[in-house]
C-alpha cells in the first residue's frame, strides 16, 4: 500500500532475515514521518528487536534501508553498552559527543562566518548551548545516581537509566526504544511520557506498558509472521481495530471450512463423469484446503499450579520498623496479608521494597516488630535475578533435567505440556536458552519457579520482557490463582487489573496501604495532598495578622461578630438528618459508581468482547455513558452535600 503523506525520515523496504531456514522477517516494509510515533508489537521471539538492531545499525541482511540526509539516530537498545570506568555524567555526554564538537567549532570560527551562524542556528535546535546542565537535568528526571558515581558498581536497573538519558540526549531525529520502562518506577515513567510526547521527531518503541503505549504513540505495527500490519491511533484503537479484524477474519474462516465441508462431500461421494470440469473442482478443493485459515493466537492458558490449601492467617507484620544507618525505610508498618487478596507494592527505586519482601521471606531481619507466618503458609518468590539459565541447555532440559514429566503439588503432568501452558511451542521447547528472546527467557524462568508451587506467590518486577500476549494471560493466571499474591510492580495497567490493595513507598518513610487497584489509590493520594496543602496555607493567614497590634487585632474582629447574625442562612442551611445520613455512605457511593464504571470499561477494554459480543457494543458503549454520568453527579451531590455541611 502506498503512503501519502509525503517523503519519510526513513524507510525499510522488502526486509528478510532468516534463522535456521525460518523467514522472521519476510519481505517486511516499514515507512516512518518526522509525526509518527510508532509502538512495534509482537510477541517475543516474532523478530522486533531484530528489527531494531537492523534500523540501528544500517545494515540489512537484504533489501533497502533509506535514511533521511543528515538524519540522527537515537537508540536505545537491550544490550546497551557504557564505559564502566566512568561517570554517571560523562557515559550521559557521551551521547552528545558530535554535539560537543560542533560547540568546539563554533567557538573556534569568527561570529560573522556563514559556517558559524550555520552552526549557532544547529546548537540552539539541539540544546547544545550548555549540554553539562541537560545531562544534570536527565539524572534529576530519571533517577539515575548521583552525576559523579563511577558506572562499574551500579545495579543492572541503575545502568539502564543512564543509557536512556545517554540517548535522550542526542536530540536524534529517529528515537529508537527498546523497553525504556524497564526499572523505572511510575513517577519517572510519567516524565518520559511527557518528554516523548513534546519531542520533535519520529519515534518507535517496543514496551509491554500499555499506559505507556496509550499516552505516547500514534500508530500501532504488529509484526507477525515477519510482516508488519499498521493500526492508526494509540494502544486502545489498536484493539478495537484488532477486535474488528479478527472477528472478520473468523467470520471468513467459518465460511470457508462450512464450503470445505460441502466440497469435501462432494469429492468422498466420488463423481462418476470424471470430465474438465469435475477435475477441476477436486483440484481446487485440494488448493483451498491447503490454505492457511485464521487461528486464534491465545489458544494456550498460561496456569499458575494449583495452590496447596491456606490457613486463616496467611502472614502479619506488626509494628515493622527498618532502617539502614541514617535512612529509615519504614516505621511501625503494619499489614495483614489474607488469603486470596492480590497486593501491589508501589514506589520509586531505593525506597524499601525488595526490602520489604525480604522481611516477609524472613531473609531480613526488622530492627523492630515481628513477622508471624502462617502454619500452612508456603512461599514461591519469583524473582527473575535470582536464577541463571544454562544457555546450552535446551528449554525442556533447562526446566525438567532428564525426566520427561514434573510434579504440580499432588498432580504429575508432562514437562512438554507443562512448557505449553507458558506458550512454548514444540519447535521453542527443543530450542537452546541461548538463542531465546529476553522475553522467552522470563517465561522460562517463570515456568521454572512456578513450578515449586506454594499459595503465596512474591514476585519481584514479574512484567520486564513479556510480550503482550503473555502479559494478559500472566494477569488472567494471577487474578484465578486461589492462594495469596504479592508483587511489586510498575506497570499501572498490570497493577489495576491484578492487584485489589495498593502499598505504597512514598518517601520519607511512609508507607501508605489502600484499599482498590492502583488508579484508586493515586486518587486518594491526590485527596491527601489536597488536604495537606489546604492545612499547611491555612497557618500562612493567620501569621501574616499576627504582627497587627493587639487592639487593632481586636477591632478587626469585631466586626466579624456583629456580621454573624446578619447571615441567619447558616443555621437554616445545616444538614437535614437524611442528608447527613446520605454524606455519611457518599464515599462508598461513589466507589460504587466508579465500580459499575470500571466494570464495563473493562467489558469494552476486552478484545474478546468484540468477537463474542459484537451485537451488544452499541449497548454497552450506552452503559458506559451512563455510569461515566452517575459517577459525574455523584461526585456533583458530595460536593453540595460539603458545603451545605460547611
Amino acid at each position: 500500500m502506498a503512503d501519502d503523506r509525503g517523503i519519510p525520515v526513513f524507510s525499510a523496504q522488502d526486509i528478510t532475515l532468516s534463522y535456521g531456514g525460518d523467514n522472521i522477517l519476510d519481505g517486511l516494509t516499514l515507512n516512518m514521518h518526522e509525526d509518527d510515533r510508532i509502538g512495534l508489537l509482537g510477541r517475543n521471539g516474532c523478530g522486533k528487536s531484530s528489527l531494531l538492531k537492523i534500523i540501528a545499525s544500517g545494515v540489512a541482511p537484504s533489501g533497502i534501508l533509506s535514511y533521511r540526509r543528515g538524519m540522527r539516530l537515537g537508540v536505545l537498545p537491550q544490550d546497551f553498552m557504557l564505559d564502566d570506568t566512568r561517570s554517571v555524567l560523562e557515559n550521559i555526554l557521551d551521547g552528545a559527543k558530535d554535539i560537543a564538537a560542533m560547540l568546539v567549532e563554533y567557538e573556534a570560527l569568527p561570529h560573522d562566518s556563514v559556517r558559524a551562524h550555520e552552526l549557532e542556528d544547529r546548537l540552539t535546535l539541539l540544546k547544545g548551548w550548555d549540554l553539562e546542565a541537560e545531562a544534570r537535568s536527565l539524572v534529576l528526571n530519571l533517577g539515575t545516581p548521583p552525576a559523579d558515581a563511577i558506572v562499574e558498581p551500579l545495579s543492572g536497573g541503575e545502568k539502564r537509566r543512564i543509557a536512556l538519558a545517554k540517548t535522550l540526549i542526542s536530540q536524534p531525529d529517529l528515537l529508537i526504544l527498546d523497553e525504556p520502562t524497564n526499572h523505572l518506577d511510575s513517577e519517572t515513567i510519567e516524565w518520559l511520557e511527557g518528554t516523548l510526547r513534546q519531542f520533535k521527531g519520529a519515534i518507535l518503541i517496543v514496551t509491554h506498558d500499555r499506559f505507556f503505549l496509550d499516552r505516547v504513540t500514534n500508530r500501532i505495527a504488529e509484526l507477525d509472521k515477519g510482516r508488519l500490519t499498521f493500526f492508526e491511533g494509540n494502544y486502545s484503537s489498536y484493539l478495537e481495530q484488532k477486535s474488528a479484524m479478527d472477528m472478520a477474519s473468523e467470520v471468513v474462516e467459518h465460511k470457508r471450512q462450512q464450503h470445505l465441508k460441502k466440497e469435501l462431500a462432494w469429492v468422498r461421494a466420488g463423481v462418476k463423469a470424471r470430465g474438465c470440469k469435475s477435475k477441476s473442482r477436486v483440484a481446487r478443493y485440494h488448493a483451498e484446503a491447503s490454505e492457511e485459515g485464521f487461528t486464534e493466537k491465545l489458544d494456550i492458558d498460561l496456569v499458575i499450579p494449583k495452590a496447596p490449601v491456606m490457613g486463616n492467617r496467611t502472614a502479619e507484620l506488626k509494628n515493622v520498623s527498618k532502617s539502614y544507618g541514617d535512612k529509615s525505610l519504614f516505621d511501625g508498618l503494619d499489614i495483614a496479608f489474607e488469603p486470596d487478596k492480590r497486593i501491589g507494592v508501589v514506589g520509586r527505586n531505593g525506597l524499601g521494597k525488595s526490602t520489604l519482601l525480604k522481611i516477609i521471606l524472613g531473609e531480613v531481619q526488622p530492627d523492630v516488630g515481628t513477622v508471624e507466618i502462617g502454619p500452612r503458609t508456603v512461599f514461591n518468590y519469583i524473582d527473575q535475578n535470582r536464577l541463571n539459565l544454562n544457555p546450552d541447555n535446551s528449554v525442556l532440559q533447562e526446566l525438567a533435567g532428564m525426566n520427561d514429566w514434573v510434579k504440580l503439588g499432588d498432580e504429575t503432568i508432562s514437562a512438554r505440556g507443562y512448557l505449553r501452558r507458558f506458550l512454548f511451542s514444540d519447535e521453542r521447547i527443543n530450542t537452546k536458552v541461548g538463542r531465546l528472546s529476553g522475553g522467552e527467557r522470563s517465561r522460562l524462568l517463570m515456568a521454572k519457579i512456578l513450578k515449586n508451587g506454594g499459595n503465596f506467590l512474591i514476585l519481584d518486577e514479574p512484567t520486564n520482557d513479556l510480550d503482550l500476549p503473555t502479559l494478559r494471560l500472566l494477569e488472567e493466571a494471577l487474578v484465578a490463582f486461589e492462594g495469596s499474591v504479592l508483587v511489586i510492580s510498575h506497570d499501572r495497567y498490570f497493577l489495576n487489573r491484578v492487584c485489589q490493595q495498593i502499598v505504597a513507598f512514598e518517601g520519607n518513610g511512609v508507607v501508605v496501604t489502600q484499599e482498590g487497584d492502583y488508579d484508586y489509590y493515586l486518587e486518594k493520594r491526590q485527596e491527601r495532598l489536597n488536604a495537606a496543602k489546604k492545612a499547611a496555607n491555612a497557618p500562612i493567614k493567620t501569621k501574616v495578622a499576627a504582627p497587627a497590634a493587639a487592639p487593632v487585632a481586636k477591632a478587626t474582629a469585631a466586626p466579624a461578630k456583629a456580621a454573624t447574625p446578619a447571615a441567619p442562612a447558616t443555621p437554616a442551611r445545616k444538614l437535614k438528618w437524611a442528608e447527613q445520613k446520605e454524606l455519611d455512605v457518599m464515599e462508598a457511593t461513589i466507589a460504587a459508581a466508579e465500580a459499575a464504571l470500571e466494570e464495563i470499561e473493562g467489558v469494552l477494554a476486552d478484545p474478546t468482547t468484540y468477537m463474542s459480543r459484537s451485537k451488544e457494543i452499541p449497548e454497552l458503549k450506552a452503559k458506559r455513558q451512563a455510569a461515566s454520568d452517575k459517577v459525574a453527579a455523584v461526585y456533583a451531590r458530595w460536593e453540595e452535600l460539603e458545603k451545605l455541611k460547611g
